[in-house]
């Protein structure tokens, strides 16, 4: 039997339209176009097996349909309702409140590629999970009425060559006015994915927006022990420590929460960079080995350089690049070479 590890990712992001707000941490493809990705929050626990990703999809206004194309690093085995404030009590752990103490264009894909896996409605959100490819997952999202910013195919593309699954979630705003949703009323999605290594997508949330444009975004991680992380320039760690027995007992009692451990290691990062910058996911390690460079996203040579280890005093530790570690191998095997020539006791010389 494969071993399989526990991720689970809680995603809000907040996505403003021209009557309309969307939430979910993916690239929006909305039915008017006119919509910006503002901020997202992420829970990411492993844990016993399984993993738990829940997208919160927040409602306001009255447009008629509006959704977002989320990246999944495997195939979900279940969706369903998540919890309702979850997402709510994390920020409070770190936030607490005021009165608290203390290229070339490739040619045209069909969406007749596309693999239709699930389809469900929770509430007035309809949930349908696809495998494909990034331009054929691009392509069906056209045809369902939605219109996509110029680099959508490209970073959806960039998700497809690690996994090949995505959620599409659609919010019927007719349907959720009948059903006396209310400006800041949101739907919570639960999927339960098996996954052998987990990653947290993060260039999603810079699609569609300038180069110049600051993304932000926090980042929480439950983990059985202490991760070791991998990504780009601009993710900060904010907090390394045992998660406080109150808040796990908290989060448990939440709708569909019951797979949160009873000891945990917490993890919070805060990302605030440049979309242009922003070319990489977050690769995590609950093993005690290294994270894989490929969970980035990042092939080149030249990408991997710019890579960072996240560590424990609140910021990127800079890594030895590869060309570094080379030089120094080198110039080892080039000192213990000279010093054992420089050793060797010299032959005698023989006269006749």
């Amino acid at each position: 039997m494969r071993r399989i590890s526990a991720f689970a990712v809680l995603v809000v992001v907040s996505v403003l339209a021209t009557a309309s707000t969307a939430w979910a941490c993916g690239s929006l493809v909305a039915a008017n176009g006119a919509v910006q990705l503002v901020r997202t929050t992420t829970l990411a626990a492993h844990h016993d097996g399984v993993e738990h990703y829940i997208t919160n999809f927040e409602f306001a206004g009255t447009q008629e349909s509006f959704g977002s194309i989320i990246p999944l690093p495997g195939e979900p085995t279940t969706v369903e309702r998540a919890g309702d404030w979850t997402l709510q009590r994390l920020r409070q752990e770190v936030e607490p409140p005021a009165f608290a103490a203390g290229e070339a264009e490739a040619a045209p894909r069909s969406a007749d590629d596309v693999e239709v896996l699930q389809q469900t409605r929770i509430d007035s959100l309809d949930v349908t999970i696809l495998r494909g490819g990034g331009e054929e997952v691009a392509a069906w999202a056209a045809e369902q009425g939605f219109t996509l910013t110029e680099d959508t195919p490209a970073v959806l593309e960039f998700y497809a060559e690690r996994s090949p699954y995505f959620m599409a979630a659609k919010f019927d705003a007719a349907a959720a006015v009948a059903e006396g949703f209310e400006g800041g009323d949101g739907i919570p999605v639960h999927l339960s994915i098996p996954l052998d290594r987990p990653w947290v997508p993060l260039r999603i949330l810079s699609t569609g927006k300038p180069a110049d444009e600051i993304v932000q975004a926090d980042v929480f991680l439950l983990t059985d022990e202490k991760p070791e992380l991998l990504a780009g320039s601009g993710l900060t760690l904010e907090r390394s420590e045992p998660a406080d027995p109150f808040l796990l007992d908290d989060l448990r009692t939440d709708t569909n929460m019951g797979w949160v451990p009873e000891r945990a290691w917490f993890t919070y990062l805060r990302l605030d960079v440049t979309a242009g910058d922003l070319d990489y996911d977050l690769a995590t390690d609950v093993d005690g080995d290294a994270p894989r460079v490929t969970d980035t996203g990042l092939v080149r040579l030249d990408e991997i350089d710019r890579l960072d280890t996240v560590g424990d005093a609140g910021i990127p530790d800079r890594p030895w690049p590869w060309q570094g570690t080379a030089v120094i191998v080198l110039a080892i095997a080039l000192v213990l070479t000279c010093g054992w020539f420089l050793t060797r006791s010299p032959r005698p010389v023989v006269t006749r």
